[in-house]
């Protein structure tokens, strides 16, 4: 084999080899790792599609005492796939020799994968943190409801991120009420930014993104700066009137080129909203492959940066733009640069949107108050 060939292949797989000096592991976080969101997600990080095809990871994997088995056997699979990124201490080093306190650290230092239930072992020192356990939402369970199952569950969670993860972790809260979760992150967690806690609307801005690739007839990757406002629930509003969407004739807007008002403002609006209850229906389960790669796509964007011209949608915590109350986690169009997020400013919003944007914050004060009287 020539040597040329070896270093394309070392580039493609080892990227770091070729360096001076191997690139730091980045400690990533999943909770409810064993459950189908988890399962989806964790090789998606451990191949690079949330911090890029370089970057090597050590996955914390944490989930209840009761799905042990199920997370062992998670951990099992990612040691099976052989997934070069996924890098524990003694890979990146590999000529350092030293007597290991305990098979817990083995898992640590030699397999870049921590499987356990304790938070504490979980939390430590992680960089970035997917927060997708959480109590699920039962037939017949009404919002309020699901908000005290979870509130104390997220009170503890911060108090883990509080006391053991790094301090400028990134969050990115998954479970459901996700808005609301994140601001009892936002309240228990002092340690953390508020600006570091976020949660996934990025799975209903892509749904909105491929609704209208569908209604024109163009691949989704033409298509840009959709926006989702608001509450990731019903009360959410996918708007259109900005997005555009290449063309043979260059970028156009969506708005002209579906000229369609009716449809814009009532089903495009609708089939995004209730996507997620025409999924459970059609496959008999919730939302896993697309709601793990949206989390990815969140913070790959977050991090990363996202492209010239382009915004995204992320639950974060509003600074008053728009009219929105100060503190509130909100969904808003935001561009990234240099791993910090802004939320675009300039929008025309017209009465159709206002209306629909106050009726999703309303939803999250009635939300807040709930979680208050629970705490």
């Amino acid at each position: 084999m020539s040597s040329g060939s070896l270093l394309q292949r070392l580039a493609r797989w080892r990227p770091w080899v070729l360096r001076g000096e191997p690139k730091q592991a980045v400690k990533v976080l999943v909770t409810g790792a064993a459950g189908q969101i988890g399962y989806a997600i964790v090789a998606m990080i451990a191949r690079g599609l949330m911090l890029g095809p370089d970057q090597p990871v050590i996955l914390h994997m944490l989930d209840l005492p009761r799905a042990a088995d199920a997370l062992i056997g998670v951990r099992m699979e990612l040691i099976d796939a052989a997934l070069p990124l996924l890098r524990g201490m003694l890979a990146l080093h590999p000529l350092y020799s030293f007597q290991l306190p305990s098979p817990g650290y083995r898992d640590y230092f030699l397999t870049g994968v921590v499987a356990t239930s304790d938070n504490a072992e979980a939390f430590k020192g992680v960089n970035v943190a997917i927060l997708i356990g959480g109590w699920p939402r039962r037939e017949g369970m009404k919002r309020k409801d699901l908000i005290a199952k979870n509130v104390p569950i997220y009170k503890s969670q911060a108090s883990a991120l509080q006391q053991h993860a790094a301090p400028n972790c990134k969050v990115l809260v998954v479970a459901n009420p996700a808005n609301t979760n994140a601001l009892v992150l936002k309240e228990f967690a002092t340690a953390i930014p508020a600006k570091n806690i976020t949660c996934l609307t990025r799975l209903d801005h892509n749904r909105a993104l491929g609704q209208v690739a569908e209604k024109l007839n163009v691949p989704v990757g033409d298509v840009k700066n959709a926006i989702i406002w608001g509450n990731h629930s019903s009360t959410q509003f996918p708007d259109a009137s900005h997005a555009t969407a290449r063309t043979e004739l260059g970028e156009r807007p969506v708005k002209e080129l579906v000229a369609d008002e009716k449809w814009l403002t009532e089903e495009f609006v609708s089939t995004v909203q209730q996507r997620g209850a025409a999924v459970i229906k059609a496959r008999k389960q919730s939302s896993s492959l697309s709601a793990a790669s949206a989390a990815c796509d969140h913070m790959r964007d977050w991090i990363l940066g996202t492209p010239k011209g382009t915004w995204v949608s992320m639950g974060v915590c509003s600074d008053g733009s728009y009219g929105i109350p100060e503190g509130t986690f909100f969904s808003f169009p935001v561009t990234c640069e240099k791993g910090e997020w802004s939320i675009v400013q300039g929008l025309q919003i017209d009465d159709f949107a206002r209306s629909k944007m106050e009726a999703s914050a309303s939803e999250l004060k009635e939300e807040k108050s709930v979680a208050i009287n629970v705490l």
